[in-house]
């Protein structure tokens, strides 16, 4: 089984959400399901876009470099982003 760490976002760009799963596609979805739901941050904000993501073998792995990332400066997450994705593009539709 793999494991995710991911970045989402608003659909103005403006907030960054990071999280870990084990089904990406299911976990985005219910991201979306919970858009505008102010009990969540990613639900607050709505951050349903995935902008970015890494594979990990363990779970362990995944909550480690997701606690990582989340020390991060905004501005170091924005160039980890722009390695991979430099437009900032949606990887998934909604």
């Amino acid at each position: 089984m793999l494991y995710y760490t991911y970045i989402t976002t608003n659909p103005a760009r403006n907030v960054l959400y990071i999280g870990v799963t084990n089904n990406l596609a299911t976990r985005l979805g219910q991201h979306y399901a919970n858009r505008g739901n102010a009990q969540t941050f990613a639900g607050r904000y709505f951050c349903y876009h995935l902008l970015y993501f890494e594979e990990y073998p363990s779970n362990a792995a995944a909550i480690a470099r997701e606690k990582e990332l989340k020390g991060w400066t905004r501005a170091k997450k924005e160039a980890l982003i722009a390695s991979q994705n430099p437009k900032w593009e949606f990887l998934t539709a909604g």
